[in-house]
């Protein structure tokens, strides 16, 4: 049994993973934080069925405190890859300067949870994770089209236990 909450983004362009971690965008990333965790890493809403969700736990570049962040992840064998596109806005997402400082972070992925690692990827390498997003998720195209910056892309180890 899924346990359902309220979706209801921001507004149309909003993004999971967005730098704007305050009001409806908070409670937003907080609900889907909460099913996600009721229903083993699924979640509804505009995601069912069709993306592949993961949290992010990082560690916050100026605060020190833990941050937590559903996102939407390209499986790559072994590693994960998570896309720094903050809905296409011209900034980086906050989670994007947590792991530049602190590459360590958190992941839950379905049932499980373990220790990771980040590591920022460039070049092709880059752009192949970046297509492969696109075909699971199409409005990433939107994203990188709506910014100057190159979105950057993470991949994710799991660290030894």
């Amino acid at each position: 049994m899924i346990i359902r909450t309220e979706f209801h983004g921001p507004d149309p362009g909003w993004s999971v993973g967005s730098n704007e971690r305050t009001g409806e965008m908070n409670a937003f990333n907080d609900s889907v934080i909460k099913e996600f965790r009721a229903n083993g890493g699924r979640v509804g809403g505009p995601f069912e069925g069709r993306t592949n969700m993961v949290l992010i736990t990082t560690t916050g570049a100026k605060s020190g405190r833990e941050i937590t962040n559903p996102l939407v992840y390209v499986p790559d064998g072994e590693r994960i890859a998570i896309i720094a596109s903050n809905g296409g806005a011209d900034k980086h997402p906050a989670w994007y300067h947590n792991l530049r400082a602190n590459p360590q972070l958190t992941v839950e992925l379905g049932n499980e949870t373990y220790t990771g690692k980040a590591e920022f990827v460039t070049g092709a390498e880059r752009a192949e994770l970046y297509e492969r997003m696109v075909e699971i998720m199409p409005q990433f195209d939107e994203y990188r089209r709506k910014t100057t910056r190159e979105i950057p892309v993470a991949v994710v180890y799991r660290q030894p236990a």
